[in-house]
């Protein structure tokens, strides 16, 4: 069936289409197979342009040579996520080759310093681009002004370990990474182990260190080999996670006394993904954790590849958090204290346990994403500011406990609509910009905080300065 090219004189909001072409001479393709195909996908941005009467902006991009089975170049919402992005463009072309339809288990290693002549397959296509935006690719003097769009991440080879599908997170997988340190001129070899979800494929949902099992030089080391490696669980290294833990020092000298006392600091983890987070306070900083989280694939894939270990001071629960805070807050407020029920924990018993103190917690910290690819990237779910979610997280706070939560606002007006509402609950509210132009972590409080001299005096926070960067422990800044 012949592809109608009138349909794209216009932006028709989130329109996607993708069609294949003969690889064109000329390109890094193999030009000696006649019958190798390039994919091509059109996005038509969601958003209208603000001004009416300003000229559409289009803009290609090339899929990274043995990336095109990378959910971020093969999915609809992958392609979003990278219009998004570049919110000046109203149309992205992505051009690469065809993924295969092969589901054998020799799952492709991707190699970043693999490339290709990108100003001939540039030229090759420049016809193709053209019948694709005829309206919107010459300026108003009649020159060409496609650009061409470059993705750059700090991935050197990948592969998958496996891709599976849960209730409420759907597709998923699992990978290893080798990434480009920033190190100068010397660089270091990293392994990452990775989880994403096909919803939002530019996201990272959970990063953990990787180590070799056996002590071994890190140079006969290659991802896909046959060296085996295990998640180092005591070092947090995706980029927000420190500063959520550093957000502890605000209230070091309250968790160090009760250390000093013989109680064990609790943490509420709300999100647990691959479980890097709950892992870290339990065996860094010796919480007693609750994890909760909606999937329960998501929770096998966490112990069966980021160290996810249940015991007794570590359980995780399976089920939705906003129900849980409020069953939880109804019982501590004795309205009907058996409703907790089907939100008792899965794996223990940890709430029924008559010496916890009011089952209240220290440290309450929230990590959930929108889920909603159509918005870009953004967290928390709007459904988890809603003023009745945040009194129920007010209520099971300890007295001088602190709310966490990793912000990704996707505009100015986000974050200030959120933070109003956690002013309405909340006594103080304090914020650490993590600096990578995506992430705030929000903190708000029950009670305002005095200040009893550095909280690094105390052998908590002395400890908390030597397992993470004390860089974002001094920039915790009041709002």
């Amino acid at each position: 069936m012949a592809l109608d090219m009138g349909m794209f004189e216009t932006i028709n909001p989130s329109r996607f289409i993708t069609f294949t072409i003969p690889s064109p001479p000329l390109s890094h393709h193999d030009h000696h197979n006649d019958n190798h195909l390039l994919r091509v996908a059109v996005l038509d941005s969601p958003v209208q342009l603000s001004d009416s009467l300003a000229q559409p902006q289009v803009a290609l991009m090339f899929v990274p040579k043995h990336r095109e089975h990378d959910w971020i170049f093969s999915t609809e919402s992958g392609h979003l996520q990278l219009l998004l992005s570049c919110h000046q463009f109203s149309r992205l072309i992505l051009i690469g080759d065809e993924p295969t339809t092969d589901d054998s288990p020799d799952l492709p290693i991707t190699t970043k310093h693999d490339s290709f002549d990108q100003k001939s397959l540039e030229d090759s296509v420049k016809p193709l681009v053209i019948a694709l935006s005829r309206k919107f690719c010459f300026d108003k003097n009649g020159i060409y002004n496609v650009p061409l769009l470059s993705y750059e991440d700090n991935v050197v080879s990948s592969v998958v370990l496996e891709k599976c599908v849960g209730d409420f997170a759907g597709e998923m997988l699992v990978e290893d990474v080798e990434i480009e340190s920033e190190g100068g001129e010397c660089r270091k070899r990293e392994f990452r182990r990775r989880l994403r979800f096909k919803r939002m494929p530019n996201l990272v949902q959970t990063e953990v260190k990787l180590v070799p099992e056996a002590a071994i030089s890190l140079d006969s080391v290659k991802i896909g080999g046959k060296v085996r490696f295990r998640p180092h669980i005591g070092v947090l290294v995706h980029v927000y996670l420190v500063p959520m833990v550093a957000s502890c020092a605000l209230i070091g000298s309250y968790i160090g006394e009760r250390i000093r006392f013989g109680f064990r600091p609790k943490a509420l983890c709300v999100g647990v993904g691959g479980g890097a987070l709950v892992s870290f306070l339990r065996t860094q900083l010796d919480f007693e954790v609750v994890g909760v989280e909606m999937d329960e694939v998501v929770l096998r894939v966490a112990r069966q590849y980021f160290g996810l270990e249940d015991g007794e001071f570590l359980q995780v629960s399976v089920g939705d958090a906003i129900e849980f805070l409020e069953k939880l807050a109804r019982q501590i407020v004795g309205k009907n204290p058996d409703s907790f029920g089907a939100c008792s924990l899965k794996d223990g018993n940890f709430l029924d346990n008559s010496d916890r103190v009011d089952n209240k917690f220290d440290v309450i910290m929230v990590d959930l994403d929108s889920g909603d690819a159509r918005n870009g990237t953004s967290a928390p779910p709007l459904e988890f500011v809603r003023k009745d979610v945040l009194l129920a997280a007010r209520l099971i706070l300890s007295d001088f406990g602190i709310f966490v939560m990793n912000v990704i606002p996707p505009n100015r007006s986000f974050y200030d609509m959120l933070i109003q509402e956690f002013r309405e609950v909340f006594q103080e509210l304090y914020e650490i910009d993590v600096g990578n132009e995506e992430n705030f972590v929000l903190i708000a409080t029950g009670l305002s905080i005095v200040s009893s001299g550095s909280d690094c005096e105390n052998a908590f926070g002395k400890k908390l300065r030597l397992l993470i960067s004390g860089e974002y422990m001094d920039s915790i800044r009041k709002i």
